[in-house]
């Protein structure tokens, strides 16, 4: 589960390392252990809304409950964020 809170300060810190989003996947994962982190180009998602919109990136929820990981837009069911770059 993630909260709109959680996912409101994921977006911040994402937004702080900005332009190195990448380098910011790391911490991340230090800071909120029991989460998956993926990183792409938001070309790279295709019929989802991301769920946190920012300028430069967008965020989208990932379902892992299956054996295979997929999009959600259930934060209640969410077990993961993927953060997808923006380029103009």
């Amino acid at each position: 589960m993630i909260m709109p809170a959680q996912l409101a300060e994921i977006g911040e810190r994402v937004a702080a390392a900005l332009p190195d989003i990448e380098s910011q996947l790391c911490e991340l994962r230090q800071i909120y252990p029991g989460l998956h982190f993926t990183y792409c180009q938001d070309d790279d998602v295709v019929a989802m809304k991301p769920c946190y919109q920012h300028p430069q990136f967008n965020l989208y929820l990932v379902d892992s409950r299956q054996h295979c990981l997929t999009l959600t837009d259930d934060p209640m069911i969410a077990s993961g964020v993927v953060v997808a770059e923006l380029f103009s």
